[in-house]
């Protein structure tokens, strides 16, 4: 099916410890959908790199996300998963193209905050900087996925820099740009009733009966939700 020009491109943002490959499936949907969708690596996952005077954090990861933006013509709405969500946060503020961001089980974070400070608990240090994946990832990130599927994503986890998780931001996009969050109702990464705290924030609240990935669980389901949103005006955020 052809990509309906009318309708924004969706800019789907990987969390923490992935990368752009975890949203395989749902673009996959969306093209069938005829939606246009596009990607983006986060700096701030993966090892350190000769390359890097010093360490990757959430800014780094929010110029990323604007650079991407740069790269899309029309409008844009942005989706982003668990800790994507902070940059995009950052990232959307003071971006033209931007009609709407959709956070999905993700941190919906208000100036001043950084992820460490709304969990209020220690990130990991694996010594180099680096927060390794969770240990018993295959559970806590994928537990509803087919055995096949997360065994593989598993595979492709790589360390996330610390500082992304300890840099604060420094100002909510969500303010200006209309939002929609996405609870995922049996996450056991972030509590649902976390993202409930978080999705207050937003103008509009959505449900899936998923654990943490839902883009690897039911990528179809979440897929439809994505084209839903993007398809139709994202309501103003509540206040």
């Amino acid at each position: 099916m052809h990509a309906d020009t009318d309708r924004p491109t969706l800019l789907l943002v990987h969390g923490a410890w992935h990368g752009a490959w975890c949203w395989d499936s749902v673009r996959a949907e969306l093209d069938a959908a005829g939606c246009r969708s596009r990607t983006v690596d986060l700096p701030s996952a993966g090892p350190a790199t000769a390359e890097r005077s010093r360490p990757v954090g959430m800014l780094d990861d929010a110029e990323a996300v604007r650079d991407t933006l740069r790269r899309v013509d029309g409008p844009v709405v942005v989706v982003a998963h668990s800790y994507g969500g902070v940059p995009v946060t950052q990232a959307v503020a003071d971006a033209a193209n931007v009609v709407g961001a959709v956070y999905v089980a993700a941190f919906q974070l208000d100036a001043g905050e950084s992820m460490v400070t709304f969990l209020g608990t220690p990130v990991p240090d694996d010594g180099s900087g680096h927060a390794p994946p969770y240990e018993d990832a295959r559970r806590i990130l994928f537990g509803d996925v087919p055995r096949a599927d997360a065994e593989r994503a598993v595979a492709r986890l790589r360390p996330q820099s610390v500082r992304s998780f300890t840099e604060p931001v420094t100002t909510a996009g969500w303010r200006t740009v209309p939002s929609a969050y996405v609870v995922c109702e049996q996450d056991r990464a972030l509590e649902p009733s976390r993202q409930h705290a978080l999705a207050v924030r937003a103008g509009t609240v959505h449900r899936l009966p998923s654990g943490h990935s839902p883009f690897l669980s039911m990528p179809r389901r979440l897929a439809a939700l994505l084209a839903g949103i993007a398809g139709s005006a994202l309501p103003a955020r509540r206040n």
